[in-house]
């Protein structure tokens, strides 16, 4: 029996350093949260969860809405921590250290750690709603680890050419992926 999940990348949002928790979404991308729930209201969808964080939240918020359903967080679904202190070209670490999966910087969380830890939610998810649709409001680099754990060709590649927001489908028999489909399109 297929399980489907549709990670939905949270919309664009204003970076504002010690915010990560609480930062919103920028006037576009309160307005790409309803192309968001235009794309997904048809697709039969039982659950949604999501990243702890409020722009993951408000980015699946309407598609919650429109389907009378709650949003369940979780933890262990928030974005990689980074850093004890501020980093002045992040992107520029994650392309350095991509593929050393251990790599952390002082205070940081390691690729590995975050994957380890997102892995977990996503495979108790999987058997415990086996056959369900489930969306999950999610963040560019902890989607990019959870697919690559099951797809390693999923990888910097795949990150570099996200967009705020996207949208994901992903056939999962059982624990194994079998199908990802990009369904978002900006010109919805």
């Amino acid at each position: 029996m297929n399980t489907i999940v549709y990670m939905v990348r949270h919309a664009e949002s204003p970076y504002d350093e010690g915010t990560e928790r609480t930062r919103g979404l920028t006037t576009k991308g309160k307005g790409d949260v309803e192309k968001v729930t235009e794309i997904l209201k048809e697709e039969g969808i039982d659950i949604i969860i999501s990243s702890p964080y409020n722009r993951a939240i408000l980015s699946i918020e309407g598609l919650a809405q429109n389907l009378g359903l709650d949003i369940e967080t979780f933890e262990d679904l928030r974005e990689r921590h980074f850093a004890g202190e501020i980093i002045e070209n992040l992107m520029s670490v994650i392309r350095e250290e991509f593929y050393d999966f251990d790599y952390s910087l002082p205070d940081g969380e390691s690729n590995s750690d975050c994957q380890n830890r997102s892995i977990s939610v996503i495979k108790n998810i999987l058997k415990e709603h086996s056959g369900k649709k489930i969306a999950i409001g999610t963040h560019g680099l902890v989607m990019t680890l959870m697919i690559n754990y099951f797809d390693s060709s999923y990888g910097l590649d795949f990150l570099n050419q996200l967009k705020k927001p996207d949208i994901y489908k992903l056939s999962f028999e059982n624990l194994e992926l079998k199908e990802v489909v990009r369904l978002w399109n900006e010109d919805f």
